[in-house]
């Protein structure tokens, strides 16, 4: 039996290749394509020193003290002060902030130096392209965020609010891009912001009861996916590679931060509540023991609320959540300012700060109570 044989066609002939597949029109920005808006900016290196203050330095006179080249930036969101300088003027500047701090009354909280630190300041680059750039990643971010806007909104209630995260989210992964690493910087801010989002909670929570909680809360869905219903307390021990009693213990540091987020009086209205006291001469010492201990610590929680009268970007307008766990478990939890300070992964000298700050709200609303 004869065959007819057919020329065979080329497989490219039609058909997009991976090299097709993946070439992409380069965007372009403020008439920019984006490597070449990059390149206008590139990253380099500085000598760093960041830290806290107890409360905002007056930037005009702080600048002013500083060397001519050294550029001052103020993260009002997370209250940090950042200098930058020539690479090898870590330590110098680091004592002359110290000094000028201690001559105007100002103490500085977490005090760090650090070298070598490779940034770009955004506003070097060309404005059109920062500000077309900017536009269009913050849309990106939006919608990849949209898995993890139930735990933003936990910190981020208003839509507004949101976009002005993302926004700066944006601008402080600018700042950070590496171009000459050769990752595109979609990618790179991608990576970046799951990052960002687990540090809300962080930030505002400490360290380790966010990170206790993310681990827990995976854990139980990992167990419910498994076996199609939520584990015992020794089940969860056991599958998390821990002992019940650790587990117990990391379980109350999760329940404290959820009662944290849940207290009425930090979201703004503690006046709005009425609390009923038992008359003292109709009732047992003990339930008027208890009585006391509610209305002091009800005192403590207002103290720690934000203040209405504060602007959005002051300190004063953000809950004091490490002064009220300050206060709050060494009075009634049975610990010392050691002990939190290692399991909050925090300075004893930044509890007091926010402790000392606690105290003075506190002592107004005793003398309310008082009266």
């Amino acid at each position: 039996m004869s065959h007819t044989s057919f020329p065979s066609v080329p497989s490219t002939v039609d058909q997009p290749t991976d090299t097709d597949r993946s070439r992409r029109e380069p965007l372009v920005f403020g008439g920019l394509p984006e490597a070449e808006g990059w390149a206008t900016a590139p990253i380099t290196p500085r000598d760093r020193v960041h830290f806290r203050a107890d409360r905002e330095l007056p930037l005009a006179s702080f600048r002013a003290a500083l060397p001519a080249a050294v550029t001052v930036t103020y993260d009002e969101g997370d209250g940090l002060y950042r200098v930058d300088g020539p690479c090898g003027s870590a330590d110098a500047l680091a004592g002359t902030i110290r000094s000028w701090c201690a001559e105007h009354g100002y103490a500085t909280v977490g005090l760090r130096a650090e070298t070598d630190v490779r940034r770009r300041a955004p506003r070097d680059l060309p404005p059109a392209f920062l500000d077309g750039l900017c536009r269009h990643y913050a849309r990106t971010s939006l919608k990849r965020l949209q898995r993890n806007m139930s735990t933003i909104r936990l910190h981020l209630p208003d839509n507004d609010d949101i976009d002005q995260q993302v926004a700066e989210w944006v601008l402080k992964a600018v700042s950070q891009y590496d171009e000459a690493k050769g990752v595109p910087f979609g990618a790179f801010l991608a990576t970046q912001l799951s990052k960002w989002v687990h540090d809300l909670g962080r930030n505002a929570y400490g360290r380790t009861a966010a990170d206790t909680e993310n681990k827990q809360q995976k854990a139980v869905a990992s167990f419910t996916a498994q076996y199609q219903r939520r584990p015992s307390e020794k089940e969860l021990a056991a599958f998390m590679g821990q002992s019940v009693a650790t587990l117990r213990r990391n379980s109350q540091t999760v329940a404290t931060l959820n009662g944290l987020r849940n207290l009425h009086s930090l979201d703004g209205g503690p006046d709005a509540v009425e609390y009923v006291v038992p008359d003292s001469s109709e009732v047992p010492d003990e339930i008027m023991g208890e009585a006391e201990q509610t209305l002091l610590s009800h005192a403590l929680t207002a103290a720690c609320a934000p203040d209405p009268t504060a602007r959005r970007d002051q300190r004063a307008a953000q809950p004091n959540v490490l002064g009220w766990a300050t206060w709050y478990l060494t009075t009634w939890g049975g610990k010392t300012k050691t002990q939190l300070s290692a399991e909050l992964v925090t300075s004893v000298r930044n509890m007091n700060v926010h402790a000392d700050r606690a105290e003075r709200a506190l002592k107004e609303r005793l003398t309310e109570l008082a009266g």
